[in-house]
């Protein structure tokens, strides 16, 4: 199994963006993100924080139906860049 990287909210937003997702809407600290085949999820962006293993863990299972090596090979090219 796979690591799971640390990430704060601005740069998983960004990453998302990266794989298709665009944000439809901001409420707070807490940004929106809908894919073009209609998966959704949130994001908390507080501050510089990271986000909690257990909440990116759901986010990838979940929301964005992925396996945690795809994610952590999607990621990895993104921070390659």
């Amino acid at each position: 199994m796979s690591k799971l990287p640390v990430i704060k909210g601005r740069e998983l937003v960004k990453f998302l963006e990266s794989i298709g997702f665009k944000v439809i809407r901001t409420k707070g600290s807490h940004v929106r993100l809908r894919s073009e085949d209609g998966r959704v999820t949130t994001v908390p962006v507080h501050g510089n924080k990271d986000i909690p293993k257990g909440l990116l863990r759901k986010i990838i299972r979940e929301d964005l139906e992925m396996t945690l090596e795809k994610f952590s090979e999607l990621y990895s090219r993104f921070k390659g860049k």
